[in-house]
C-alpha cells in the first residue's frame, strides 16, 4: 500500500515537472503568473499582452471589477521572440508593463538575466508601444547600447525628444535603422520584416511586423485605421495573411456602440465586427490563422463567456491567450499535450 501511494506521488510529480515545461501551444489566460516555456529545438513567439495601450484595467476607471481579480486584468500588447540555440530573446515594443513583460519573456526562454533583452523593435510612437524604454535608463535598469529597431521617423522622434534623447546619449540603447520590407535578420532562418500600415502617425510611422522562422511565420498588427485603407494604398490584408501562418491583429473595439454616447464609426481601428465580416468568405484554414489583440477595456471580446468571443469563435477565430507559445519550426508536441 505504502508503495503503491509512493509510486502515485512520484508519477504526479513526473507529471508537474513535464507541465512546468509546458511546451508550444500551451496557453494560459489572465493570470500573469503562468506562463509557458518555449521548446529548444528553434524560435518561438510568446505573446506577452493583448491589451491596448491604456491596458485592461484602465486608469480612471475606478469601478471596474477587473482591478481586484488579477485573472481578468491585461497587460498592454507586446510580443516576444525567443532563439533558444543561441540564447538570445527580443521584444516588439516596450509597453507601460514593460517589468513584468521582460520578466515573463526570461521565464518564457530559460535564457540568461543579463541582457534583459537583446532587442527591443518599435512599431511607433503611441503611448503603449515606446514608453517602456524608460526602464532602460540609469535610473531603472541602466542597460548598455540595448539594440532598439526603429523606423526613421521613429528613431529621430527618440533621438531629438527627452527623455528618451537621453537614452540615446547615454548609450542606454543604440538606435538600428529599420526599411519597410528590409528583413532584419536575427538567425540564418529568423527574420523580422516592418510593414508600413495606415494608423495616427503625428510622431512616427506605423509599421506592422512580419515574423519569419525555418518553418512558420506570424504577423504582428496591433494598430491599423482600417482594412480599406490600406486597400487603397496597395495592400490588401487578405493576400498578406495568406503569406503567414498566424497573425496577431487589431481587435481594439468590438463593434459601434461599445462606448456608451459616442459614434465610434470614425476610430482609427477596424471594429472585430467588421474583421470578421470582411473574412467570412475566406477558407476555415485562413480564418484560424486569425488571432486578437489589442483589445480596449471596454471591449465585451475579453470576457471568455460574451456573445462577442462566441461570435469570434464561430467565424473561426480565436483571442491570443497573454504566455501563449507558438513555435516558428516544425515542431510536433508530445501525445499527451494535444
Amino acid at each position: 500500500m505504502f508503495m503503491t501511494k509512493l509510486m502515485s506521488m512520484h508519477a504526479a510529480r513526473t507529471y508537474l515537472a513535464a507541465l512546468s515545461m509546458c511546451l508550444a501551444g500551451c496557453t494560459t489566460a489572465g493570470s500573469p503568473t503562468a506562463r509557458a516555456q518555449v521548446p529548444a529545438g528553434g524560435p518561438s513567439l510568446v505573446v506577452l499582452g493583448i491589451a491596448q495601450d491604456g491596458g485592461v484595467p484602465q486608469a480612471g476607471s475606478f469601478g471596474d471589477p477587473r482591478w481586484d481579480d488579477a485573472s481578468r486584468a491585461h497587460e498592454v500588447v507586446s510580443l516576444g521572440i525567443v532563439d533558444p540555440r543561441s540564447g538570445k530573446r527580443w521584444m516588439i515594443d516596450a509597453t507601460p508593463d514593460f517589468r513584468r513583460q521582460s520578466l515573463e519573456l526570461y521565464r518564457a526562454s530559460r535564457g540568461a538575466p543579463k541582457p534583459v533583452v537583446d532587442g527591443i523593435f518599435l512599431t511607433h510612437a503611441h503611448m503603449g508601444h515606446y514608453t517602456g524604454l524608460m526602464f532602460l535608463g540609469h535610473e531603472s535598469i541602466g542597460a548598455k547600447s540595448l539594440p532598439v529597431y526603429a523606423m526613421p521617423r521613429m528613431a529621430e522622434f527618440l533621438r531629438t525628444n527627452g527623455p528618451w534623447s537621453q537614452l540615446v546619449k547615454y548609450d542606454n540603447i543604440a538606435l538600428m535603422p529599420l526599411a519597410a520590407g528590409e528583413p532584419v535578420r536575427l538567425a540564418d532562418d529568423l527574420t523580422v520584416t516592418p510593414i508600413t500600415v495606415p494608423h495616427r502617425q503625428e510622431f512616427s510611422e506605423v509599421v506592422a511586423f512580419r515574423i519569419a522562422g525555418p518553418a512558420r511565420s506570424a504577423l504582428w498588427l496591433p494598430d491599423i485605421d482600417s482594412w480599406e485603407e490600406w486597400d487603397r494604398q496597395g495592400t490588401r490584408f487578405e493576400g498578406v495573411l495568406r503569406t503567414v501562418d498566424i497573425a496577431y491583429i487589431d481587435a481594439t473595439f468590438f463593434a459601434n456602440g461599445e462606448i456608451p454616447g459616442r459614434d465610434m464609426t470614425g476610430f482609427p481601428h477596424p471594429f472585430v465586427s467588421h474583421t470578421i465580416e470582411r473574412l467570412s468568405a475566406l477558407p476555415a484554414e485562413e480564418r484560424a490563422k486569425i488571432r486578437f489583440i489589442h483589445f480596449n477595456h471596454s471591449n465585451p471580446a475579453l470576457d471568455p463567456a460574451s456573445a462577442a468571443r462566441a461570435a469570434i469563435r464561430d467565424a473561426g477565430m480565436q483571442v491570443a491567450d497573454e504566455g501563449e507559445v507558438e513555435t516558428l519550426f516544425a515542431y510536433e508536441r508530445p501525445r499527451w499535450m494535444r
